[in-house]
């Protein structure tokens, strides 16, 4: 398996191109396994990077102990300079699927390379009976 690993203000993940190659198996699995910062690559999670039927691509989260996440604003913007910077989509604003839905993404690209990213998150949601788990 190919990885690449990013970090954006300090949460650094573990990505995977599920475009280009096969998803794993067990993604939950995979990302206990590669997050362990003893015996494994050390991370907060793991990231991957899929192909999208609504957006230019999908972001699927999974934190340490392998849970799945909505989303992460660190992670995604490193999605965006993954998804810019590889080809898989060259625009200067991107539309990336994630379990909180369809965001946008805006890159400065400085000589064909994303260098920074900005993305809107959407409304913050403050109640907690809002909020899933």
């Amino acid at each position: 398996m190919r990885f690449t690993k990013m970090h954006g203000i300090g949460n650094d993940y573990v990505y995977v191109d599920c475009v280009r190659q096969k998803p794993p198996a067990d993604p939950a699995r995979l990302a206990a396994a590669v997050s362990d910062r003893h015996f494994g690559i050390g991370s907060d999670g793991l990231i991957l990077i899929c192909p999208s039927e609504r957006a230019d691509a999908r972001m699927r989260m999974f934190n340490a102990d392998g849970s799945e996440s909505e989303m992460c604003g660190n992670g995604i913007r490193c999605v965006a300079k993954f998804v810019h910077d590889h080809g898989i989509a060259t625009k200067p604003q991107l539309k990336l699927e994630t379990g909180r839905g369809v965001l946008t993404v805006d890159l400065e690209v400085t000589n064909g390379k994303a260098e920074r990213v900005r993305v809107n998150r959407g409304t913050p949601i403050l109640q907690r009976s809002d909020i899933t788990t």
